[in-house]
């Protein structure tokens, strides 16, 4: 099973039957090779079943646990969802035995000098090594299903959960509405499958078995008993030479089944071998342990001293103690020697690899077929060699609890890329070794024919013709013909059981013999080689040392030019896949997977991508920042300080784990975005920075950023209605009121920026909230007003306050002929200085600028509710700007009763004529907030109760002046470095005066006091006495200087309350200013006349 989406898979398959392979003029001859060959096919079936059902379903049992362990209850359920696999197993053993007791029946029956039995075939110095060999591997089946169930105590616990439960059960089965006569078949099945799986017993049972039966007894039959011994011998003299050399493939597996074989001979026949029993044993020398699958480790002396425990007296003490010392040694020399041997692995692969590329390119298939086979099982014989050292090595340390040191990590992980990258090469390369292949195979069957037609003509320049020479004769033909066909397993394994007969006689001379055995051997090789390179570059073992997967990225980003390998771990981390979705215990498998890519994510992220994002921002950032003097960076000397070159990084090509890509480069690209937009908005001045570091990112790193630059008010809404309205009273203290742009500007900030907001941000909040909001703020701003009014009459109700008013009404009153009716500038500065001996704040403000703080609050209240009626008009008149006609509105309900449209349709018409009409009214009228804000408070004002405000223009004069001297104050500022109360209007101060004079109606009053006349006149004598001074006579030039900013000075106060005045008389223009209350409460009489009038006229019209 592969995960790419498209791959090319040369696998040779038989869709000819046995019996129709088989096929030779002798018919015993072909019923021996047909059974024999269909037992070693059911072997090999059971062995594929094993290894894609059941080993992956228990070796992940328990995985996929959360990190807080599993809820009461839930291990009882996963194991429920393991019965129907323990039922299978439970099947697969029993076939297992059968098939087991089938071939030693057979082979008993075959191998039979018992007198007066029957002789099927001659079989003199035949050795059908190739059925034991199958009969091996499946008992290594069996082997592995016990040590994979009894390393695995997970399981046996949640066994005994469940066997508990249904103790529970069994109690009280009505309360789990369950039938006791069903539960009680199921306990017996459990018990069963407990004594049958669970207790270490799968092998045992096989091979404790009783074989003798009334038609075979083969525990009595002597020939078979040595032929059986001959070919254990035989495997052991092939298989124990290579075990642990540089040329090793599978002869490990094998050797798994050599021992079974040898305990199986010895079960049956009770016959010990001490000489192959000492060289099974002293393998451990070679390799102390053997991987069996997943995170498995077999151990060949405890298995035979479990096993055959009576051969532990032909051992002596001190062989047994030395196991467990010599598997430490081994592992410790192995580990040291780890670095050396990766480098030396390391360029035998890199050498293999640069000929695979040089010579499938140059050459032809034709020219070099010897050559590309070499090359090819050379570059298997690797993979098998680096497979074998690393799984080996790696769950040695786990078996042994021997901590690992990061070199030995590291080299253990360059193994794997190794092994991945000869994977990988004979992928890319996938093609052209298909095409090589099927040539190859050709060949070795030419001469694999060539051999035997050598033979069949020795064989038949014979005239003695016999029964055994025509089997053989028949089995060289049959071989012949099976080999001119493609090389299926079936006509392989056929081909050889059929030369198993075929090479008795002396049919081959020795050396033809080791020819013919190695091209068949290669053959074999050529003709699986998918299999063998797939079971060699297998890397789901990595699962189980995952946690090593972090230490590997760490190294990784620290040498960043090796980043390219990092596709290879990804590979083998694939590898996983497959038997995860072997899982029976979870509700979906999904599940598991999920869990795991998020495992492999979350290090992959922690401890590549972010930390790559992060310095690459961190380099940006102080590129960017070194030409600025004032900061103080860290040395970065690359010759002190090292240089790593992170684009090796971003040149990495998309990286597939499960169903997703992992993309360096756009994840960089994407973080830097993310990042340079959010710090753009909290401040819109740095766009320029980050647009240098984007154009440096470009140059440097070659990644391509979006544009940080964002324009200016257009993207954000500014302070949203809702939440002005909420918070109103803070928003009239923090910003300040500009009545001929509609403008709010914050007064202070600790950004670098001030906030603003104008009729563009009310209209999109209105637009956003709808037009309801309006009526909602103006009702807030009532409350508001209520409240500061309040205050606003305390103070006037001072008896400090009202005594000065009072005595400078009357003095004005008293001599306004004196002063021309104006109001006596002297009189209102005294008032302004005065007022500060009753006291000031921790702010250093007195009374008075209090009070003008409190009536600037009221005007931005005021100037608030105007920018709000001004933004619902803006907000109409974008909505309703698609409206053809205002004056000729379309009625649609109309429309489409015309047209005799469905009702839906019709009310939908309705609704829009709704809507619309709503909008046009809105546009046309509008609401006068400022009239109904006034009339609602104006009876309060001018009742009798509240005698004590009507002094309040008096206040007025020594209040404009308190304004004036704080407003140049705040000017000046602007352009001074600490900008701490600075700014550039506050017209929030003459739209309150206006409104509380309209208020009170005391505009007459007021403008009675030609308050402004008198300012202009008292600095126009000023500015004209400095200008005599200095006509008068030549001055030095200190003094020149003194009189010169002393008229800047005047000039200056001169414009402020021209600015006053200028604004003060817009204001009054919003509240009418222009009559009195008397004039109004006339004009209103007037229109109610007018309209009772044209009512009477028009009844009489519509009578007649």
């Amino acid at each position: 099973m592969t995960l790419d989406p498209i791959a090319l898979q040369l696998l040779p398959y038989e869709q000819t039957s046995l019996m129709e392979l088989i096929k030779t003029d002798n018919k015993i001859l072909n019923k021996v090779i047909l059974a024999l060959a269909s037992l070693c096919k059911e072997m090999n079936s059971l062995k594929y079943e094993a290894e894609n059902t059941f080993y992956g379903a228990l070796l992940f049992y328990s995985e996929g646990e959360p990190e807080n362990g599993l809820e009461e209850g839930e291990a009882q359920v996963q194991m429920g969802r393991m019965i129907k696999l323990f039922q299978e197993l439970s099947c697969f053993v029993v076939r297992c035995n059968d098939v087991v007791k089938n071939v030693i029946h057979q082979m008993s029956s075959l191998h039979n000098n018992i007198r007066g039995a029957p002789r099927v075939i001659d079989i003199t110095d035949v050795h059908f090594q190739t059925v034991y060999e199958h009969l091996g591997d499946l008992l290594a089946v069996l082997i592995t299903l016990d040590e994979v169930i009894d390393c695995h105590p997970a399981l046996k616990d949640h066994w005994t959960l469940y066997k508990r439960m249904l103790k529970s059960v069994r109690h009280n089965p009505t309360k789990f509405n369950l039938d006791d006569d069903k539960l009680r078949p199921f306990e017996k099945l459990l018990m069963k499958l407990e004594g049958q799986l669970l207790d270490g017993m799968i092998f045992a049972n096989c091979i404790e078995q009783q074989f003798d039966s009334a038609q075979v007894y083969v525990s009595k039959n002597a020939l078979f008993a040595e032929e059986f011994a001959l070919n254990i011998k035989n495997s052991l003299a092939q298989v124990e030479p290579r075990i642990g050399e540089s040329m090793e493939v599978d002869q490990r597996s094998r050797y798994v089944g050599i021992c079974g074989l040898y305990v199986l001979h010895f079960q049956i026949f009770r016959v010990v071998d001490k000489k192959v029993f000492k060289q099974l044993w002293d393998v451990y020398k070679k390799v102390p342990a053997i991987h069996l699958a997943g995170n498995v480790m077999w151990y060949a002396n405890d298995f035979l001293l479990s096993r055959l425990p009576h051969m532990s007296k032909l051992l002596d003490r001190k062989a047994q103690l030395s196991v467990s010392a010599t598997r430490q040694q081994w592992l410790a020399q192995r580990t040291a020697s780890l670095t050396k041997d990766v480098q030396n692995l390391h360029v035998q692969v890199s050498a293999w690899m640069v000929k695979m590329e040089s010579n499938l390119s140059k050459t032809s298939v034709m020219e070099d077929i010897n050559g590309r086979c070499t090359l090819f099982i050379q570059g298997l014989k690797y993979a098998f060699n680096i497979s074998h050292l690393v799984k080996t090595l790696m769950n040695l340390h786990v078996a042994l609890s021997k901590p690992m040191t990061k070199t030995a990590v590291l080299s253990l992980c360059r193994l794997v890329e190794l092994l991945k990258a000869i994977e990988h090469t004979f992928h890319r390369r996938s093609m052209l070794i298909a095409e090589s292949l099927s040539h190859i195979k050709q060949q070795h069957s030419f001469q694999c024919l060539s051999s035997l037609t050598t033979a069949k003509k020795r064989i038949t320049s014979d005239k003695k013709y016999n029964e055994r020479r025509l089997d053989v004769l028949s089995a060289l033909m049959l071989t012949e013909d099976i080999l001119s066909g493609s090389g299926t397993k079936e006509r392989r394994l056929i081909a050889s059981l059929a030369l198993s007969v075929g090479i008795s006689m002396k049919a081959f001379k020795e050396d033809e013999l080791a020819s013919l055995f190695s091209v068949l051997k290669k053959m074999e090789m050529i003709c699986d080689f998918r299999e063998k390179l797939r079971l060699a570059c297998d890397c789901s073992f990595f699962y189980w040392h995952r946690v090593i997967f972090p230490i590997y990225v760490e190294d990784l980003y620290d040498n960043p030019v090796d980043a390219h390998r990092v596709h290879y771990m990804f590979g083998a981390l694939r590898d996983c896949v497959t038997p995860m979705t072997m899982t029976r215990h979870l509700s979906d498998v999904q599940i598991l997977l999920d869990a795991f890519e998020t495992e492999i994510s979350g290090h992959f992220k922690e401890h590549m991508l972010s930390a790559l994002c992060r310095d690459i921002e961190t380099d940006l950032r102080l590129q960017i920042h070194s030409s600025l003097k004032s900061l103080q960076l860290d040395d970065r000397n690359p010759f002190k300080i090292g240089m790593k070159d992170l684009t090796h990084f971003l040149h990495i090509k998309p990286i597939r784990f499960f169903d997703r890509w992992i993309d360096i480069k756009a994840y960089v690209e994407h973080y830097l975005d993310r990042t340079f937009y959010n710090l753009t908005t909290v401040a819109l001045h740095d766009w320029r920075t980050y647009d240098e570091m984007k154009n440096l990112a470009a140059q440097k790193y070659k990644l391509t950023l979006m544009e940080s630059h964002l324009p200016s008010q257009t993207l954000e809404q500014g302070l949203d209605v809702l939440e002005i309205m909420r918070n109103i009273h803070v928003f009239v203290s923090k910003f300040l009121y500009n009545l001929n742009n509609q403008i709010f500007v914050e007064r202070s900030s600790n950004n670098k920026h001030l906030n603003t907001i104008n009729i563009r941000h009310i209209a999109n909040s209105i637009r956003t909230h709808g037009t309801g909001i309006m009526n909602t703020t103006v009702n807030f701003t009532y409350q508001f007003l209520r409240k500061k009014f309040f205050i606003f009459s305390q103070f006037m109700y001072d008896e400090h306050i009202k005594s000065r008013l009072i005595k400078d009404w009357k003095y004005f009153r008293e001599n306004h002929l004196q002063t021309d009716q104006k109001y006596p500038f002297e009189r209102a500065d005294k008032f302004n200085k005065g007022i500060r001996k009753l006291g000031l704040t921790p702010d250093g403000l007195s009374y008075l600028d209090q009070f003008r703080l409190l009536i600037s609050q009221i005007g931005n209240a005021m100037g608030y509710i105007r920018m709000i009626r001004s933004g619902g008009l803006h907000c109409c008149s974008n909505a309703i700007r698609f409206i053809p006609d205002l004056e000729d509105i379309v009625q649609f309900k109309e429309l489409s009763e015309e047209e005799a449209l469905l009702a839906d349709c019709i009310r939908a018409g309705e609704n829009l004529d709704d809507v619309i009409g709503n909008l046009s009214r809105n546009f046309a009228e509008g609401t006068e907030y400022f009239k109904m804000l006034v009339e609602v408070f104006s009876p309060e004002f001018r009742k009798a109760q509240n005698m004590h405000l009507k002094n309040f223009f008096v206040i007025l004069p020594p209040m404009t002046l308190n304004f004036v001297e704080h407003s140049i104050s705040s000017k000046e500022k602007m352009n001074k470095k600490n900008k701490l109360g600075a700014a550039f209007t506050d017209d929030g101060f003459a739209m309150g005066v206006a409104y509380i004079l309209k208020l009170l109606d005391q505009y007459h009053q007021f403008d009675s006091l030609h308050w402004f006349q008198s300012v202009r006149e008292k600095y126009s004598k000023e500015k004209e006495a400095v200008r005599q001074q200095s006509a008068a006579g030549k001055l030095d030039e200190k003094l020149q200087q003194t009189m010169t900013l002393t008229i800047k000075r005047l000039d200056v106060q001169i414009q402020e309350f021209d600015l006053l005045f200028y604004s003060l008389s817009s204001a009054r223009i919003f509240f009418r200013a222009d009559k009195t209350a008397a004039e109004e409460k006339e004009e209103k009489k007037e229109k109610e006349g007018q309209q009772e009038g044209e009512t009477s006229t028009n009844i009489p019209a519509a009578s007649q």
